[in-house]
């Protein structure tokens, strides 16, 4: 069993968004920046072209996201909790979105992707080399990558913000709404444990990855929520 640096097992992770998904919607959208900002990250792809994997999709947001920047797009969405990709296939799509039960790690992609978008998910998986070479791999060359994570461990200010945030709203909320904090709890502990931005950049750089840029958010995010974007070799 592997452990990640907030307690909750990498195993127990795809369990956890199980037992919330279906309060999940309803609690992010207590964050009125949430969707905005992953319609920005979706942008920042540019040019992906029209062959794009949705990584660790849940609900569907971030596939909703790409349809809005890239609205001719054929989009496989695949995410490892049976629960969140239930709610996400309730919602309208048109029929060039697929959505896939898989764990990222053990995804055959089967085709050369021209852009590849993970939002939320690097930090949840126990090898995150692995999977960006493995994005790497999936891309034609030239493909494009985005991710749109949080990253506090470079900024006192980003931290104090992010644990202050979590322990007044995210976390009671979760609790009150689903009676079980053990999800959000989660989400604050892998947050301060993840990468700095150039701890992560030096990651993409090794998987095969070029172009690295980190584009800032707005707002109470500035400094926590970033997309990072990569050109594959």
């Amino acid at each position: 069993m592997t452990l990640d640096r907030g307690g909750l097992s990498r195993e127990r992770v795809p369990p956890a968004f199980d037992a919330g998904a279906a309060a999940y919607d309803r609690l992010v959208a207590v964050n009125p920046g949430y969707h905005a900002q992953l319609r920005l990250s979706a942008r920042r792809l540019g040019g992906a072209g029209l062959r794009l994997l949705d990584a660790g999709c849940g609900t569907g947001a971030s596939t909703a996201a790409l349809l809005t920047a890239f609205p001719h797009a054929r989009i496989t969405a695949v995410d490892a909790s049976a629960g969140m990709l239930a709610e996400a296939r309730r919602k309208s799509w048109p029929a060039t979105v697929t959505f896939v039960h898989s764990r990222i790690e053990d995804f055959g992609a089967g085709e050369d992707f021209d852009g590849i978008f993970a939002a939320y998910l690097l930090r949840n998986l126990a090898d995150p080399d692995r999977q960006l070479t493995a994005f790497r791999t999936a891309l034609r060359p030239g493909g494009r990558l985005a991710l749109h994570e949080y990253s506090v461990r470079d900024s006192r200010r980003a931290r104090v913000v992010w644990n202050l945030v979590c322990g007044t709203i995210v976390i009671p909320a979760g609790r009150l709404v689903t009676g079980d904090a053990t999800l959000y709890r989660h989400l604050r502990r892998s947050v301060l444990a993840f990468d700095g931005l150039g701890t992560l950049a030096g990651r993409l750089d090794r998987a095969g990855f070029t172009d690295v840029r980190v584009h800032p958010m707005s707002g109470w995010q500035r400094g926590i929520a970033h997309t990072v974007t990569a050109t594959a070799r």
